[in-house]
């Protein structure tokens, strides 16, 4: 195991200590980390649990060593989308809403491979930026229910 991966499973079971939970309407917010996912790539959580829904970071296609996966479009959103439902699985929830892509050349291809997992048609967004961290192609975040 990396140093930083090491640093950051710290960090996390330090947000997990009941001691240190935040308190915001009367509701514990709980930091939610998974092996089965990529590591977060900065000082922040996979996901934040509060208030009865699961707040996803952005999940980039890497995978749970936080190596960025090369291949297709298609091959990248699904490695984005196993991460979330790594997490969302952790945090006792399932596959939720949001995408952002690099380039809208590329929503035909992460469409289809989205509609494979989300059957149910979420909420959603699709938002072209002009670049994501490590360069990647995709990005999705997700708010969930327990």
């Amino acid at each position: 195991m990396s140093k930083a991966v090491f640093r950051l499973e710290q960090q996390q079971m330090h947000l997990l200590d009941p001691s240190s939970d935040r308190r915001e309407t009367g509701h514990a917010m709980r930091s939610v980390f998974t092996r089965n996912a990529a590591p977060p790539a900065g000082p922040y959580s996979q996901a934040i649990k509060a208030a009865g829904q699961v707040f996803c970071s952005g999940q980039l296609p890497t995978d749970p060593a936080g190596v960025l996966i090369t291949g297709t479009v298609a091959e990248k959103t699904e490695a984005c989308i196993r991460n979330l439902k790594a997490i969302l699985g952790e945090a006792g929830s399932e596959l939720g809403k949001v995408i952002f892509l690099s380039d809208m050349q590329y929503f035909q291809e992460m469409n289809a491979e989205y509609e494979k997992w989300f059957s149910h048609k979420p909420a959603r967004s699709c938002v072209a930026v002009r670049t994501l961290p490590k360069n990647a192609d995709v990005e999705i975040e997700a708010i969930a229910i327990q």
